[in-house]
Order: structure tokens, then C-alpha cells, then sequence
């Protein structure tokens, strides 16, 4: 018998692709602001940290397990960073280290409550959620230095602007560091021992460690990534955000689990992709931007956004009954 060909309707990441074309095309459509140059700028400019968090946490998820404390731990990290720039004039690289530091250590703590200690992800990360919301409460509204400041060359990180006054063009070259920390990503998960295992911890956790793989090791590792990747977005976010308010964060870590959901992750865990979850960050992006711009306000937007979620993980729920026939 031939093997049947794959359709690539039946690639979720394909799916997606469509979607973001065709949410584009119906929001330039009814709206002319949306097209504009600065409208795209601001919503990749808000992208960053979203999708930093969302490629952090796919591990965990794909492993069947979650992390709710990567919305309040980057603000936490970012108000540490701007308090010791701002206080005890920490150089802005040192203070870059220290909420890269931060989360693989909060990351690492995750992974020691989960992987060995065996609490639920769900209960551990909202400890350790509470844990940094209250860290972070304890900073002052901190804004790190301005472009135009002593230390403000890590905004250049993600959007050079060359000129000055009107004439300035800027350009979202973050867009180009976050297409190759996919690519790297991606590679991990597909070609290396520690994505392999990833997933054969989520599609069955004792036939792992049956078959020999150290899978309290990498059930800790996976979230030391994720913890890693949230001290890199407390770097965007303190790059695009004016001033980090202490107390926030509560909430964020939904736009970027929403995004790794949209973009093909088993609900179950076991199956996924950095790519996917790219394009899933920007379906969430699209919805964020454009529906203000259509006369749909906050409260249209969550339920909107909800919705497609729904039909996300119901895709994937359908997509797993056939595969089991």
C-alpha cells in the first residue's frame, strides 16, 4: 500500500499563516491607520516580549506542564534591573545579566518543585508567581535609561533609529534576533537530546523513563530554559515599556501560552513547535492591534481572543481522535 501524503492543510502552522494573512488583509481594509508604518512598528515593538515568553514556555507545555509565573516574573526582573541602574548605578549590561540571572533561577526553583518534588506545574508556578508579584511590588515604578541617556544603547537592541527628530527612520530589527532565536530553538527541539526527550516526557512520562532518559533532569531543565527565556523578555519589555510598575504582570503570561496553543502545541503535551508558536504569537499580536482599530474595545478583544483559543485547542482535540483511529 502507498502512504498517504500529508495534506499541508493538515499543518496547524500553515493554518495559522492563513489566518494572520487574512486577519491583515480585513484589518487594513477597514481601517487606514492600521496600515500605517508606525502601527506595524508598535505592535512588533510589543511582540518582543510576548513572543520571548511564549518560545520559553513551549518546553514546559510540551512536556504537559505549565509556567503561570513568566508574566510576573519578567516585570519583576525588569523592576530589579531599573532599581539597581537607578539607585546603585548598576551599568545597564550588568543589570541585563541580573534578570537573565533571575529567571533561571526562578526557572531552576520551578523545575526542582515540578521535576523532583513532584507538585502539580499548575500550583507550583503559581506559587512562585505570587512569589515574584510580591518581589516586584517591592520595587518603585522604574524607568530604565531613555534612548537618548547614558545606558540607553539597549533600546537599539530592538529598534534602531537613524536621524534625528522628524526625520528619523526607525527600524524593528529585534524582529531579525527573534527570527533566530526561532530558528536556534526550533533546531534544539527537532535535532538535539534535550528536544527529543522534551517530547517523550510529554507523549508518555514513565515510557521515558523506562527507557532510560534522566527525566527528573529534564523535566528541571525545561523550565530553567523557560526561566531563561523570561529574563530575556524582562529585557524587552523594559526596552519598549516607558516605566515597569511594580505590581503587574498578572495576566501577560496568557497572551504568550495563548500564542503556543494557537500555534499547534498538544494540549496534552507530547507534540509542538517554535515555529508554530511564532505564528501563534502573532495571531494573538493581530487581535491585540487591530480590534481597537475596527471600534471593538478591551473587554470585545478577551472574549474575541478566548474564542479563537477555544478553536485552537478543539482543532488540536479533533486532530488527536483521528490520529487515534
Amino acid at each position: 500500500m502507498t502512504k498517504k501524503k500529508k495534506s499541508i492543510l493538515s499543518d496547524q502552522r500553515f493554518v495559522v499563516l492563513l489566518v494572520i494573512i487574512a486577519l491583515s488583509a480585513v484589518f487594513s481594509f477597514m481601517s487606514k491607520e492600521f496600515r500605517q508604518y508606525t502601527t506595524i512598528l508598535s505592535m512588533l515593538d510589543f511582540s518582543y516580549y510576548d513572543l520571548l515568553m511564549a518560545i520559553g514556555v513551549t518546553f514546559p507545555l510540551i512536556t504537559g506542564g505549565v509556567d503561570l509565573s513568566i508574566g510576573t516574573g519578567m516585570v519583576c526582573y525588569a523592576l530589579i534591573g531599573g532599581t539597581l541602574i537607578r539607585n546603585n548605578n548598576v551599568p545597564v549590561l550588568a543589570a541585563m545579566l541580573i534578570c537573565i540571572v533571575l529567571g533561571i533561577l526562578i526557572g531552576t526553583l520551578n523545575g526542582v518543585l515540578i521535576g523532583i518534588m513532584n507538585l502539580p506545574p499548575f500550583l507550583a508556578t503559581l506559587c512562585t508567581c505570587m512569589i515574584t508579584r510580591g518581589a516586584g511590588s517591592l520595587c518603585s515604578a522604574t524607568p530604565w535609561p531613555t534612548l537618548n541617556q547614558p545606558g540607553g544603547w539597549f533600546h537599539s537592541i530592538f529598534k534602531l533609529t537613524i536621524g534625528q527628530g522628524r526625520s528619523a527612520s526607525r527600524y524593528p530589527i529585534g524582529f531579525l534576533w527573534m527570527i533566530l532565536l526561532v530558528i536556534l530553538m526550533e533546531f534544539v527541539l527537532n535535532h538535539t537530546k534535550f528536544g527529543r526527550y522534551t517530547i517523550a516526557i510529554g507523549s508518555n512520562k514513565e515510557a521515558a523513563a523506562l527507557s532510560g532518559i534522566n527525566v527528573k533532569f529534564y523535566h528541571v531543565m525545561v523550565y530553567v530554559v523557560c526561566g531563561l527565556f523570561t529574563g530575556l523578555a524582562a529585557i524587552a519589555y523594559a526596552a519598549v515599556t516607558p516605566t515597569v510598575q511594580p505590581g503587574t504582570g498578572a495576566g501577560l503570561e496568557m497572551d504568550a501560552i495563548g500564542g503556543v496553543f494557537v500555534g499547534g502545541v498538544a494540549a496534552s503535551g507530547g507534540y509542538g513547535s517554535v515555529v508554530g508558536t511564532l505564528v501563534g504569537i502573532f495571531v494573538i499580536m493581530l487581535l491585540k492591534t487591530g480590534l481597537p482599530y475596527v471600534g471593538l474595545q478591551a473587554n470585545w478583544q478577551q472574549i474575541i481572543t478566548g474564542l479563537v483559543l477555544i478553536v485552537a485547542v478543539l482543532i488540536d482535540i479533533l486532530k488527536e481522535k483521528k490520529s487515534a483511529k
